[in-house]
């Protein structure tokens, strides 16, 4: 079973500020603010949805297919995925923008700045579904406002099965946005700040939502996550971390796991375990494609984790 990822390419330029914000920013001086910050710790890292969840499905052995716009920066990134072993064959480059990215600058105070430059992002709805074939399942992840509208609506005409999981993306959809992902996807997952929005946009409770379509997945942090099916709510638990690093990624990892357990079969109690492990593993690193397992590993681990063999 191959599962075509849909969403974003990005690359993370992380810095840090050894001091506070607060000691350079006078508050009476905002309307003129003019800051500069030195940064002497700085690291660039892969990213985006798309990337991020098709590195965590490849490093399961899921069949991987992202599909994403990128810039005429992507060649360093490019060369990760062909390390990784990951496909690039519905990645299209466009040569006249540059790949999405986030400039990251925290304080000591673990208070951030960033900004975001969406590049090729916003040509997303140049990819076309229709386009992979032998996909069996799919993901419209954030990324650009059309192109996640498009590829949702390519998904459902297809007869793909497909989880919505709208992330960052949420505040460009309106309520009757979301209504139409909603009756269109398969699956939807969105941790529980996305699910108080969802609610609010739409009028729906998680019942209500999980009747529309085959499974509602909230995830809720340290607390684990909820599976809404349309008679039955399952309670997942979490993994623990052997070292709580950087929670950057986290929901990506979690989507990996959940995929790899679909396309195996996999009823939602061990699905929703082997995505509760994957964020666990992915929160032990810094960046969101630093880790790495062999299969017996992980294995291993949720063993562990769970108290019996997957």
């Amino acid at each position: 079973m191959s599962a075509l990822i849909c969403g974003s390419y990005a690359y993370d330029t992380i810095m840090l500020f050894h001091d506070k914000f607060a000691n350079h920013i006078l508050p009476d001086k905002v309307h003129i603010l003019n800051v500069s910050f030195l940064v002497p710790d700085m690291r660039r890292e892969f990213g985006g949805c798309a990337g991020n969840i098709a590195y965590n499905l490849n490093l399961l052995g899921g069949d991987a297919l992202p599909m994403a716009t990128v810039g005429n920066d992507f060649a360093p990134y490019a060369q990760w995925m062909d390390d990784c072993g990951i496909s690039r064959l519905h990645i299209k480059e466009l040569e006249h923008t540059y790949t999405g990215q986030a400039f990251i600058t925290t304080d000591m105070s673990d208070n951030q700045i960033t900004a975001f430059h969406p590049g090729a992002m916003g040509f997303s709805h140049e990819n076309q579904v229709e386009d992979a074939s032998g996909v069996t399942l799919g993901i419209v992840s954030p990324d650009g406002r059309d192109g996640m509208i498009e590829h949702a609506r390519q998904f459902a005409e297809a007869g793909i099965p497909f989880i919505f999981d709208p992330g960052q993306g949420m505040p460009m959809f309106d309520g009757d946005d979301l209504k139409t992902f909603i009756e269109q996807a398969t699956y939807i997952t969105v941790n529980d700040y996305e699910m108080q929005l969802l609610q609010d946009r739409t009028g729906l409770s998680p019942h209500e939502i999980a009747e529309r379509v085959e499974a509602l997945i909230v995830t809720l942090g340290g607390k684990g996550s909820h599976i809404y099916t349309a008679n039955k709510r399952i309670d997942i638990p979490t993994a623990t971390a052997r070292e709580l690093n950087d929670p950057t990624g986290c929901g990506d990892a979690f989507r990996g796991g959940l995929l790899y357990g679909m396309m195996n079969d996999m009823d939602w109690e061990n699905s929703g375990r082997v995505a509760a492990l994957m964020g666990a593993t992915k929160i032990e690193h810094h960046g969101t494609q630093n880790h790495s397992f062999t299969r017996d590993e992980f294995d291993a681990r949720f063993k562990e984790a769970f108290g019996y063999c997957l």
